[in-house]
């Protein structure tokens, strides 16, 4: 099993930044990639980055330019910078881990392994 944990969350204002972290544990043998949905009240989850064992990152149409998803190996954890933060995109964040070829960057839910708790962001004024 692997664990997943965000952290980073919070209540910020439009156009303001924000650092969300994923750190796993567990039996996290083998490549895989490491991606980042939401989940507004009411709606689907939505893919938002996913980045490859290699380095490697897709985006969401709506986040690029502004998102950047990034991984540290060594510590077993992905990152989420968020600028530009706007109101609708006030949601629950997970992480997720999939397991498989170093080069994937997989961006449908069903294609991930292991999922976090979820870390809620809220964009407001």
């Amino acid at each position: 099993q692997v664990q997943l944990v965000e952290s980073g969350g919070g209540l910020v204002q439009p156009g303001a930044s924000l650092r969300l972290s994923c750190a796993a544990s567990g039996r996290t043998f083998g490549t895989y990639a490491m991606g980042w949905f939401r989940q507004a009240p009411g709606k689907e989850r939505d893919f938002v980055a996913a980045v490859s064992w290699n380095g490697d990152s897709t985006y969401a149409d709506s986040v690029k330019g502004r998102f950047t998803i990034s991984r540290d190996k060594t510590k077993k954890t992905v990152y989420l910078q968020m600028m530009s933060l706007k109101p609708e995109e006030t949601a629950v964040y997970y992480c997720a881990a999939a397991f498989g070829p170093a080069y994937t960057r997989p961006i449908l839910t069903s294609q991930y392994n292991y999922w976090g708790q979820g870390t809620q962001v809220t964009v407001s004024s």
